[in-house]
């Protein structure tokens, strides 16, 4: 069994392409169903504060008050994601969320669930401009992915996820993770960024032979 810890984001728009290449490389791998995923937590801005901010002012901000920068990097990205198959809708997008709730509810799932349920959230954001931070949209999600939205919204109201998002962010730090995605095979080997699906299963090979 070769198991893929993927640190990353929700509201990363290269790890929605990241894990997009990572989905292609294994549905073109002869033994992907020896890979287990295991999505870990990693906020790109944990300061934010609970309610989010919005969208453009943050992000220009960011870029030292330059929205031509802004644009340029939107543009770059909706054509990476077009090229993999992922579109992106920044017209759509109004919230810079904090995105410790959407961590959290992700924690709450066995691996074997995570990724639908991390897929459907960066839709919601990336496609439909949903607010990803609000538990209520949150929730709505879930029942999209075919969970039952009271027991979930039961644990997160007890603080159920946090010490998971923590110890994930701290494990992050440890082994010296500074931006996402960031992808690791068995403990063993690391990439940092959005590969290309090639190059990714030359990876899964070496994993699988050793």
């Amino acid at each position: 069994m070769i198991q893929i810890d993927v640190y990353s984001d929700m509201v990363c728009p290269w790890c929605r392409i990241g894990k997009k290449n990572l989905q292609d490389a294994l549905a073109a791998w002869d033994h992907k169903d020896e890979v287990e995923i295991r999505f870990r937590a990693f906020q790109l801005d944990s300061t934010l504060p609970t309610e989010g901010l919005p969208f453009h002012d943050a992000m220009i901000k960011k870029m030292g008050g330059n929205a031509a920068s802004l644009k340029q990097m939107t543009d770059r990205v909706s054509q990476a994601g077009e090229a993999v198959g992922v579109p992106f809708r920044f017209d759509q997008v109004t919230r810079m969320p904090n995105t410790q709730l959407a961590h959290r509810l992700v924690a709450l799932l066995p691996a074997s669930e995570q990724e639908a349920m991390v897929d459907a959230i960066m839709t919601a954001y990336f496609e439909q401009g949903q607010d990803i931070a609000q538990l209520d949209i949150l929730l709505d999600i879930a029942a999209t992915c075919g969970h039952d939205p009271n027991p979930l919204r039961e644990k997160l109201a007890q603080g159920q996820g946090t010490d998971k998002v923590t110890s994930d962010e701290q494990e992050a730090r440890q082994i010296g993770v500074t931006g996402v995605p960031f992808f690791v095979f068995n403990n063993r080997y690391a990439l940092s960024g959005a590969y290309p699906p090639a190059e990714l299963i030359k990876i899964l090979e070496k994993v699988a032979t050793e």
